[in-house]
């Protein structure tokens, strides 16, 4: 009977036959010298168990400050995104079900290799249906492993997703598997073909393949490919440290590490520059799918700095200091290990973070690499070295001066807490930029006005409000920053203010987050404004007919999750028609004023600003909205070097709201 033949017969008529032939699979038929096997497979163990050692004395010799401990619901969020693909298929559905065919199908196989070894050496019980199942489960397998690697294949040399990168190991690895697995289904389809039992159409990829050969054919070939398949097969679990392959384990580690580890201020006292165990872990569990540099304004901007490519310098810099032999993925081990000063176009973001399959937080990374130019007086640049003179002297990056710092309010009457007998109810933070940039300050009376027409009790501190510290953390310099909370601490302890507004997201971020032991409560001014609206303190019962966009800051709302409440407070104006960017919500693009860029001279092929407010423009909106003085400050720059004239305008969205009860006030009369 040949192979074709024999594939010919109905599974249902199988299954009804009566046979005195079980259905069952011979282990290592037709193979001689299976010592030489053994000693393969050991060797094969011996390369990974030895590269997965030196990976381990890496994360030990970087362990740092932080500490994990078991966390089941770290397990769990790593188990869902690890078998189910969540965070792959968010945003990437084609990319998360290509990975996903590519995972189970090796998963699969893998399991299945082992199952093969229990049965031969531990129990047999691969007879009779449970073969059948299993030839048929191994077929499935193969098949979802092949198309997987296909379109992996097709996406990068075909499609050239411009994400991904094209270098010799990123061909290889595919091109391995591939052999891998149609060796297996010629190796399936050569035994099957010279064996021709009943039961071959359970296997029927190999079936199929098993009659483009003669019996005695196959029966000659099978030994030569069943040696090329294990040598590839072993060779491939060898080099899984060696090689970006080590993603398959070190991307659960990360995901597990990053949700069970305990979370570290970067302060003075942890170790402030020093990379930690964290860092290891997502610098070896990066499988440099480029999803980040998709994301990164600076890399879409056309400026020199990508995250995906510093975060694998760093990874080539760890090793090398950490490990005995030096980096161990051979591929790569050559390529410039230098990092340079790029790094200071990073504006912190978050976008990556956002999107990194492993949770890995490259702008806290850059920070850390920040902190150690600082200390270290290299690499950093001379326009910002001049900001950080400013801070430390005059307590702002602006202005040679203190004194100037409540100038905006001197006509507006508003209560000022450091005067003696002076209280309120609320604490306004100004804010650096808002206090002392011409633009900016129009949030400051805006928001002003809008509080006084809602009847709340609130005050500032005038020219004794001190930096938040904000610059200094951003750009590391963790000395200023200390210095700076301890100050803000101090003055806060000594009026006793205890409710705090911000205008500036950047302010309100670290005061909510990076002062662990503050007695007083934060909240940036669009929660108030929307608490106001809530409690019916705010109403707009005329309102604007404009069309609007809004522009969600990045430390607002990716840092924060701030994204629905300034959009509830420009919903809730009459006439308001809100469209949104395509970049919205946590996928917003940043305006390039954050991590101390404001106080860079940073070049790119076009300003970040400008890709921002062209896109803004394009949604036909005749005002962008924004909640952040660096947005507004840089949006309006960019305004007018583009040339876009009214109607189309940028507005802070207290203007927006100073403007319709305005409005309302005039009809009023």
């Amino acid at each position: 009977v040949t192979g074709v033949q024999t594939c010919a017969l109905p599974i249902s008529d199988f299954l009804k036959r009566e046979t005195p032939m079980t259905p069952h699979r011979v282990m290592f038929w037709q193979i001689d010298h299976i010592w030489i096997f053994y000693v393969l497979a050991a060797l094969s163990t011996v390369l990974f168990l030895g590269g997965m050692a030196v990976c381990v004395l890496v994360w030990k010799k970087s362990a740092g400050s932080r500490s994990v401990s078991f966390s089941a619901e770290a397990l769990k969020k790593m188990l869902l995104d690890v078998f189910l693909g969540r965070r792959l298929i968010e945003g990437h559905v084609a990319a998360g079900l290509m990975h996903l065919l590519i995972f189970w199908g090796f998963l699969i196989l893998f399991v299945g290799t082992s199952v093969l070894a229990i049965h031969h050496y531990v129990t047999s019980f691969l007879a009779g249906t449970p073969h059948l199942v299993f030839s048929l489960l191994m077929e499935l397998a193969g098949l979802m492993l092949l198309s997987g690697v296909i379109w992996a294949l097709i996406r990068r040399y075909l499609q050239r997703v411009p994400r991904l990168e094209r270098r010799l190991e990123d061909a290889l690895v595919p091109l391995w598997l591939l052999l891998m697995v149609l060796s297996g289904f010629i190796l399936e389809g050569l035994r099957l073909s010279s064996q021709a039992p009943a039961w071959a159409a359970w296997s029927f990829v190999g079936c199929w393949l098993g009659g483009l050969f003669s019996p005695d054919s196959a029966e000659a070939f099978y030994p030569a490919c069943w040696w090329i398949h294990t040598l590839l097969c072993l060779s491939f679990i060898a080099l899984i440290p060696y090689t970006k392959l080590f993603h398959i384990l070190g991307a659960p580690a990360s995901i597990y590490f990053q949700s069970a580890a305990e979370p570290v201020l970067l302060g003075i006292e942890d170790g402030a520059g020093e990379f930690d165990l964290g860092d290891a872990i997502f610098f070896d569990g990066c499988m440099r799918c480029g999803r980040c540099v998709a994301s990164c304004p600076s890399a879409g901007a056309g400026e020199p700095f990508a995250p995906r490519d510093f975060v694998q310098a760093m990874r080539r810099t760890l090793w090398q200091e950490h490990s005995p032999v030096g980096d161990i993925r051979f591929m790569n081990r050559d390529e410039e290990t230098q990092v340079d000063e790029n790094f200071w176009y990073c504006t912190t973001c978050r976008a990556c973070l956002e999107v990194c399959p492993v949770y890995g937080a490259t702008f806290e990374v850059v920070t850390k690499k920040r902190m150690l130019a600082v200390e270290e007086g290299t690499q950093v640049p001379k326009l910002l070295n001049q900001t950080l003179e400013k801070l430390f002297k005059y307590n702002n990056p602006w202005e040679s001066s203190k004194k100037k710092r409540g100038a905006w309010a001197d006509d507006l009457d508003i209560v000022n807490l450091t005067k003696r007998g002076a209280e309120a109810d609320l604490c306004y933070f100004v804010g650096c930029t808002t206090s002392f940039d011409d633009t900016a300050q129009r949030i400051a009376q805006s928001f002003s006005a809008v509080l006084k027409a809602a009847g709340v009790n609130f005050g500032i501190l005038g020219k004794k409000e001190p930096c938040c510290g904000d610059i200094g953390r951003r750009v590391g310099e963790l000395g200023l920053f200390e210095e700076q909370k301890e100050g803000c601490e101090k003055l806060f302890e000594k009026y006793n203010i205890t409710e705090i507004v911000t205008s500036s997201p950047h302010c309100f971020h670290t005061f909510k987050n990076e002062y662990p032991d503050a007695e007083f409560r934060t909240r940036h001014y669009t929660q108030m404004l929307q608490k106001l609206m809530a409690d019916g303190k705010l109403k707009f019962k005329d309102g604007i007919e404009a069309k609007v966009t809004y522009h969600d800051p990045c430390y607002l709302g990716r840092h924060n999750r701030i994204f629905d409440e300034p959009r509830e407070v420009i919903g809730a104006i009459p006439g308001i028609n809100l469209v949104e960017m395509p970049h919205h919500g946590e996928d917003s693009l940043c305006c390039g004023g954050g991590g101390g860029r404001m106080w860079q001279d940073l070049q790119g092929d076009v300003k970040m600003s400008e890709v921002r407010i062209r896109e803004a423009e394009a949604t036909g909106a005749e005002i962008v909205i924004t909640a952040c003085p660096l947005c507004l400050i840089m949006l309006e720059d960019a305004r007018k070097a583009a040339g876009f004239k009214e109607p189309f305008r940028v507005m802070d969205l207290n203007e927006l709201v100073l403007q319709a009860l305005q409005e309302k006030e005039v009809r009023d009369e």
